[in-house]
């Protein structure tokens, strides 16, 4: 009544192929996503630096290397110098949501030393936005 199947099914030979091209894990996607938003970060607050230089933006920009650097398995991120005619508040926006958007990824891949560097920048820079836009 019906033919029988002679190949085999579509299923069983994708299941037992290995791929041409490489997977990575959730933890490397992670660890990916993560050094991407510090080095944002860092972008920035390199930026803030040169318009407005302080102690605390030259210890935050060293420290977020230092966590790029290790996120990337030991490549240290691409330092700018250039400068942007944005106004500091504006920076520190950017800087607050960057800062949240790694705080984000660090919680997800359990990683206290960038989620802690991450929660302090977002404090630091929702402090300087609230002090540039008041006064």
């Amino acid at each position: 009544m019906y033919e029988p199947i002679r190949s085999k099914s579509v299923h069983s030979t994708m299941a037992g192929t290995p791929s041409d091209f490489p997977h990575r894990t959730r933890e490397e996607e992670l660890d990916i996503q993560l050094a991407g938003h510090l080095a944002a970060l860092l972008a920035v607050t390199d930026e803030l630096r040169t318009r407005t230089p302080s102690t605390d933006l030259d210890a935050a920009a060293t420290r977020l290397a230092e966590q790029v650097t290790r996120l990337r398995g030991g490549r240290t991120p691409v330092r700018s110098s250039l400068t942007t005619v944005q106004q500091p508040a504006t920076l520190h926006e950017r800087a607050h949501a960057l800062a949240g958007r790694a705080l984000v990824v660090a919680a997800s891949r359990a990683d206290t030393a960038a989620a802690i560097l991450a929660a302090e920048r977002m404090d630091a820079h929702a402090a300087a936005t609230a002090l540039t836009t008041t006064g």
